[in-house]
Formats: structure tokens, C-alpha cells, sequence
């Protein structure tokens, strides 16, 4: 049993997608950011950097004593471990699904973040910083693009941990000020995954929390 401690944002929407592709049993525990429950010395125990998602595993595959973890891709990646699914086991395919996860923790997250933050909750407009997020989002979209006007999933051939951590991000792309129809290729990935029925159940799964 996978306990999942969650909130409906970008970050969160990554676990909850992986979990339902793949069936692994698990719960999830509200964390109401927008209350400061990311600050509780319980969740504080589980994720030192008081952010969502963060996973226990009450049942690891060494047996031993419930294992707790946060960051997304390290969990993204633990599970895809755990299961063997979503992440191929052929040196090249493995290696650019990982490379495409990093990419979007190191740069598609946080520059996207910072266009969701001067665009709709700074306190006053900062025009330099909503035109330089709104640039470099527009920089990450054209290498999305050209990856899957290449390859039909970012890692290769196959839907993987990759893909799953960079379409939550893209699904708030009318937030961003971003039109799908400027980016073909990815607007056709974006398509394919959104209708997944694992995607549709995640999805609906937020929208009760």
C-alpha cells in the first residue's frame, strides 16, 4: 500500500497518474496546502522541505520497515522501480526517459511555477519577470516540441515516468498564456495522454479532493 500525502497541483497530479496507470494500491491523505498542513511536524517527518506529494510504502520490496519519500521524480522513479512499469529496462530508452524526468524537475517545473506565480498570485505585476517567465516558457514548449516531433513519447517508443512528469505542467497551459495550436507535436502527446483512462481517473480523483 502506497499512502500518498497530496494536494491537486502539477506536482501532485504526477503521483496520482502513475499510481492509476499502473493499479498499485494506495490512499491518499489531503494535504491542505492553502491551511498550512504542509508545515505540521507529521508531514514535516515524511517531507523535510515541506512540500507535496510525498509517499510512504508501507510494503518495499525488502520487507523492511515503511519507506518515506519525497520529491516527485525520486518517487516517480522509486515506484517505476517497484513495479518495473513506465521506465524500460534497454540501456538508450531508460537513459532518455531519465534525462527527459530531470528536465522537467531541474527546469520545466520551476520555470512554468514561476509563470503561474508573477502571472496570477504576486501581489503586484513585476512586468519584467511575467515577460521573462513568459519567454523562457515559451523556449521550453519549442524543446518539448521538437522531442516529440521526433519520438511519439519522450523517453522513446514507450509511455513512461517521463512523459507522466511533464503533462501535468502542460494540462495548466491556458494558465501559462500558452496556445497548444503553436506546438503540433505537442499538443498530439498532450491529446493522447489526457484521454488515457488511467489520466481521466486521476484526474477525477483531484477534482473530489
Amino acid at each position: 500500500m502506497i499512502d500518498l500525502y497530496f494536494a491537486p497541483t502539477p506536482n501532485g497530479h504526477k503521483i496520482t497518474l502513475f499510481l492509476e496507470e499502473t493499479q498499485l494500491d494506495y490512499r491518499i491523505i489531503k494535504v491542505d496546502i492553502s491551511k498550512g498542513d504542509q508545515f505540521r511536524a507529521d508531514f514535516l517527518a515524511i517531507s523535510p522541505n515541506n512540500k507535496i506529494p510525498a509517499i510512504v510504502d508501507t510494503s518495499p520490496v525488502d520487507g523492511g520497515r515503511p519507506l518515506s519519500l519525497f520529491e516527485s521524480g525520486e518517487i516517480l522513479l522509486y515506484l517505476a522501480e517497484k513495479t518495473g512499469k513506465l521506465l524500460s529496462g534497454e540501456l538508450r530508452e531508460r537513459h532518455h526517459t531519465l534525462q527527459w524526468l530531470f528536465w522537467q524537475a531541474s527546469g520545466l517545473g520551476p520555470s512554468l511555477g514561476q509563470n503561474h506565480h508573477f502571472n496570477h498570485f504576486a501581489p503586484q505585476p513585476i512586468p519584467y519577470a511575467i515577460e521573462r517567465y513568459q519567454v523562457e516558457t515559451q523556449r521550453l514548449y519549442g524543446v518539448l516540441n521538437k522531442r516529440l516531433e521526433k519520438s511519439p513519447w519522450l523517453g522513446g517508443d514507450h509511455y513512461s515516468i517521463a512523459d507522466i512528469a511533464c503533462w501535468p505542467w502542460i494540462n495548466a497551459h491556458l494558465r501559462q498564456r500558452i496556445d497548444l495550436a503553436t506546438y503540433p507535436a505537442v499538443n498530439n502527446w498532450f491529446e493522447r495522454i489526457r484521454t488515457r483512462p488511467a489520466t481521466e481517473r486521476a484526474m477525477q480523483k483531484a477534482q473530489q479532493i
